[in-house]
């Protein structure tokens, strides 16, 4: 039952002038409800700590302190909310600014506009196994990398090969899909995957490698220098709903603050 129907129930109780005054606050928060901006936004991967700023300004209410209704939505990799994105299926989304560049050069009609600059470093990065040789760049050559044809990371492997002078042609690359990518890295099917740093090392961990056996070489730290991952908006969706767009933006600064502040996943309220 509607909070408006409620109070109109009591109306026996209640003196006629406060009865009126509740009702037209009532009508005024279902009105405020019903008023909220949608926004269909999809994250580059699976729930895991990058995701937590979005999700805690969700849970905390600073989306629909700005009049928002967020929808938030999985992705498979970095490139699919762009995809998502410039297609209209979302209005938003948390993608590899990167290959938003290459999109937009190759899609002029369809462009998608990155608004805010989440990831200053990107986090690129090729995980090998101490045990099969990988401590550094170079000890990939001879070596056989699994990585998904359309990962983020994956895509920058020539800029990776050429600022650190490895042959390339001695390196087997399996072609291989994300889900499978971990397991093949920690049966020894492959001697190092192209990921993010700020999650596949932990899966590597999760499928039973030790900690000491893993290698993390973040592609920044090794010549690549771009930036990384940045919050994507349709710019017709943009045109349409720009408080909206600056709103979202806002909630979102207010989450990554409290995420730095208190990072521990511990979060009720």
């Amino acid at each position: 039952m509607s909070l408006a129907k409620s109070l109109i129930r009591l109306r026996g109780a209640l003196p006629a002038r406060l009865l009126a005054t509740a009702i037209a606050v009532a009508g005024c928060d279902i009105y405020s409800v019903a008023a909220q901006t949608p926004i269909r936004f999809s994250l580059d991967w699976r729930i895991e700590g990058p995701s937590a700023p979005f999700l805690l300004a969700q849970k905390r209410g600073y989306f629909a302190d700005e009049g928002l209704s967020v929808a938030i939505d999985t992705g498979s990799g970095s490139v699919e909310p762009i995809n998502r994105v410039a297609s209209r299926a979302y209005d938003m989304g948390f993608g590899d600014i990167n290959a938003a560049i290459k999109f937009n050069d190759q899609n002029p009609s369809t462009p998608i506009k990155p608004v805010y600059m989440v990831y200053n470093k990107p986090a690129f990065a090729v995980i090998g196994r101490r045990s099969r040789g990988v401590f550094a760049p170079g000890d990939l050559e001879g070596k056989r990398l699994g990585a998904p044809i359309t990962d983020a990371s994956y895509a920058q492997w020539p800029i990776f090969v050429r600022t650190n002078g490895i042959e390339a042609n001695t390196v087997s690359i399996d072609n291989v899909g994300f889900a499978v990518r971990v397991p093949m890295l920690a049966s020894g099917r492959v001697d190092a995957i192209t990921g993010f740093s700020l999650s596949a090392p932990f899966n590597v961990l999760a499928s039973g490698v030790p900690a000491d056996d893993i290698t993390t070489l973040l592609m920044a730290d090794y010549g690549v220098d771009l930036y990384g991952n940045a919050i994507l908006v349709s710019p017709s969706f943009a045109e349409a709903n720009p408080e909206a767009v600056k709103g979202f933006l806002r909630a979102f600064n207010r989450a990554i603050k409290d995420t730095a502040a208190d990072p521990e996943p511990r979060w009720t309220t």
